[in-house]
């Protein structure tokens, strides 16, 4: 069994470039807040659901981006309605939410 039911990773990286990048999205001030209702709702801790900072994802066209394990699902926001959902129903209930996840092989042929 693993640590924690699920694990959450978010790409707050900036790149100094211009490119695309998830940090132009907010994603900083979103993974905050997702961690912040994680805790409200008592979801955190151990057997339950860990948020992390991750560095890049390399999804950056496709972001903000944000990874669930286990079962590696990969999703895109926009706004915290959009995470509040993520939390509900995948989260808290193991409920992907389909109309947020990201398309698998969108980056593979680059």
């Amino acid at each position: 069994m693993s640590y924690y039911k699920h694990h959450i990773f978010f790409c707050t990286n900036h790149r100094d470039d211009g490119s695309a990048c998830c940090a132009r999205h907010n994603a900083q001030a979103m993974r905050d807040y997702v961690k912040g209702r994680v805790k409200e709702l008592g979801l955190a801790g151990k057997g339950k659901v860990r948020v992390n900072t991750a560095g890049c994802l390399d999804r950056c066209e496709q972001g903000p981006v944000a990874v669930v394990y286990p079962g590696a699902t990969w999703y895109t926001y926009v706004d915290q309605e959009d995470l509040d959902e993520i939390i509900d129903s995948h989260l808290r209930h193991g409920r992907v939410v389909e109309r947020l996840l990201l398309d698998p092989v969108a980056d593979a042929d680059k």
